[in-house]
């Protein structure tokens, strides 16, 4: 193997679990963050983000002695950069943490490196943005160094068994760039390797979840079809879904997380004027959380001052990860309206709710409210058994907004129940 000590550039949902499976298969690594406290708390045993099976993961990779943790990188044969490209309000790529990434490898880049942007990014990030600033070290991509994108495309929740075992797709700037890529991630990936050009494989990784979002925007604008003409949504769907070509999603509050609810916004950045499908599936699925709100207070009545527990706060079932989540627009949206909020989020109690109140535990989350709010499908909600709901809970009213709960066995318990595309 060429690559015997490499650097990963963001120790988040990706890097991190990246550089303990390289350090577990045999390769040396050094974990940048420029999150000092993410440093120190790793340097210390401390795991700041939740994925099955992680912890364990990090411990067998510093014991192996082949990973250690700092704020800057140094002289390596290979650096990764798995750093977060976020969306800014304005829905274009913020893709400063990418360019400071690069501009910290400048003053170690060596003859013979190689360089690989995992990060979600823009087409032609890598040979527009990535390229020129790597070239500042006087060493030129293909000739004296390799560069190459290969995107991340994993489940949170399955990040473990996913990079390892999914196909994996390396973009490089030349057909050198992509073999050397290849040799690097085979020390540990299982599933193919399959090797195409830079812009091609941003292309891909976007493509796939704006496929996924446009999907799902279909069944959330089914879901206000069934709504207006009076539909059981969740009963067509199942019934249109025997028919052996067609498999609609399920509706819900929103899209979130880093990846499918930011990446169609690249391609409509990078070319608005060919991407109005994309634009507009956006546009339903960004506006789910006041079609929910908007719901509840047709339902319920006005919202103001009314006790809500809302369960659930992150972006998608049992994970921690709380980005761009649509539970957390629609609890801003309750503030507007004056509800007074409790939120109990068990894989992250301590996130932030604004002026909501954060309870530990779903025993505080029930005690004294009027609405029971399900956002999201954790199982440890949906494996609530509402007759034990009943004797926790002074609420008279169940809301399920995301597809998790049975009507009639909360009617049965003596609920008023609310869900989602059911009249």
């Amino acid at each position: 193997m060429k690559y015997q000590k490499i650097c990963v550039l963001g120790l988040g949902y990706i890097g991190l679990p990246t550089a303990c499976t390289f350090a577990t298969h045999g390769i040396k690594v050094i974990g940048v963050d420029i999150n000092t406290e993410i440093v120190r708390g790793l340097q210390n045993g401390h795991i700041h983000i939740f994925e099955p099976g992680l912890r364990s993961l990090v411990q067998d990779a510093i014991q192996s002695g082949n990973l250690t943790f700092q704020p800057s990188p140094e002289k390596v044969d290979a650096f990764i950069i798995a750093v977060p490209t976020p969306i800014t309000p304005e829905k274009k790529a913020d893709l400063k943490a990418v360019k400071a990434a690069a501009e910290s490898i400048v003053p170690h880049l060596q003859s013979g490196n190689l360089v690989i942007l995992e990060s979600t990014s823009p087409p032609r990030t890598t040979c527009d943005i990535v390229t020129p600033i790597l070239e500042k070290s006087g060493l030129k991509a293909g000739d004296d160094f390799l560069l190459a994108y290969s995107p991340e495309r994993v489940l949170p929740g399955k990040i473990l068994e996913e990079i390892i075992q999914n196909t994996r797709v390396i973009g490089g700037i030349d057909e050198s760039s992509a073999l050397a890529g290849k040799e690097l991630y085979s020390t540990f990936v299982k599933g193919d390797i399959l090797l195409t050009n830079a812009t091609t494989a941003e292309m891909v990784k976007l493509m796939e979840n704006t496929y996924r979002d446009i999907n799902i925007a279909t069944a959330n604008e089914f879901t206000r079809l069934a709504d207006r003409f009076g539909v059981n949504v969740w009963e067509a769907i199942d019934i249109a879904n025997r028919h052996p070509r067609v498999n609609i999603l399920s509706p819900g509050p929103g899209v979130g997380g880093h990846c499918i609810s930011v990446d169609p916004w690249f391609l409509v950045e990078a070319a608005p004027d060919v991407s109005p499908l994309v634009h507009t599936a956006r546009e339903v699925n960004d506006g789910q959380p006041s079609y929910v709100v908007n719901l509840m207070r047709r339902k319920l009545g006005t919202l103001s001052g009314k006790k809500i527990s809302i369960l659930g706060l992150a972006y998608k079932a049992n994970i921690d990860d709380l980005r761009e989540s649509p539970a957390i627009e629609i609890v801003k949206l309750l503030l507007d309206e004056k509800s007074d909020l409790t939120i109990f989020e068990p894989f992250k109690p301590d996130g932030l709710h604004g002026k909501a109140r954060a309870v530990n535990s779903l025993e505080d989350a029930l005690q004294d409210c009027e609405i029971i709010l399900l956002l999201v499908a954790h199982h440890q909600f949906t494996e609530l058994v509402p007759q034990n709901v009943r004797r926790m809970t002074t609420a008279t009213i169940a809301v399920d907004m995301c597809g998790g709960w049975q009507r009639q066995a909360w009617e049965a318990a003596g609920f008023q129940f609310f869900k989602l595309g059911q009249p």
